[in-house]
């Protein structure tokens, strides 16, 4: 008996969409707001990228501030509490044994979690390193990967629900080139929903940025539901 299948057994999301819900579009509203929005159990799959601020905080690197790094500086920080209600609400809207894709730095990668995901059944399942093919900044090490921390809601189970296996643990993908923004791998981001989504499934982003996982939905044949508080 295996632990693995390429077949989709039954759905994961048990609650359909109201009509009021835009679909496959650019939203501009607060990602809070939007999640309080959606039933319970109606989506596939979440992606949520906070604006972490925790290594250039609380290790009080110096290399990224007005001068260096000025757009990324001034963008406003998400408070622990507010991630955590954040991944709260996506917990909710999440089918049974529907995954989050979290991205994280290395200093949140490094000191835990926890703190988020108290009051929720997501349970840490995978970690996948993104290369981006180009080197960064770092007060001792340069930075040159992103972390995505897989979490599952219960109940946890990857047989028939996460149907592809053969993406790498490091995915090497350049990192796309836009101004003011920090656009994520859409390579990455399609093979993650094709795996763990049917056809037509719902895939969340509430706090979307650059919009990379509504790109990454339409390549994949899936319906993006988000937002971002600049739209």
């Amino acid at each position: 008996m295996t632990v693995y299948s390429n077949e989709r057994s039954g759905s994961i999301v048990q609650n359909e969409l109201p009509p009021s819900i835009p679909r496959d579009t650019r939203v501009a509203m607060d990602g809070l707001d939007f999640l309080a929005q959606l039933p319970d159990a109606s989506i596939a799959a979440t992606f949520f990228d906070p604006q972490y601020r925790g290594v250039l905080d609380e290790l009080s690197y110096g290399n990224e501030g007005v001068l260096r790094g000025k757009q990324r500086s001034a963008l406003p920080q998400m408070p622990s509490e507010i991630i955590a209600e954040f991944i709260r609400s996506i917990d909710r809207v999440l089918g049974p044994s529907g995954h989050l894709f979290l991205w994280t730095d290395k200093f949140h990668l490094c000191s835990g979690i926890d703190e988020w995901t108290e009051h929720t059944t997501l349970e840490t399942v995978d970690l996948i390193t993104w290369n981006k093919g180009r080197i960064g900044m770092g007060y001792r090490t340069r930075r040159t990967a992103e972390y995505l921390i897989v979490l599952q809601k219960a109940p946890k189970r990857a047989k028939g629900v996460w149907t592809s296996h053969n993406i790498p643990d490091v995915w090497d993908e350049k990192a796309p080139s836009l101004k003011g923004v920090h656009p994520k791998p859409i390579e990455l981001q399609k093979a993650l929903i094709e795996a763990t989504t049917a056809p037509a499934d719902p895939v969340l982003d509430p706090a979307a940025g650059s919009f990379s996982v509504l790109k990454a939905c339409q390549l994949a044949g899936r319906i993006f539901v988000g937002c971002d508080v600049n739209g």
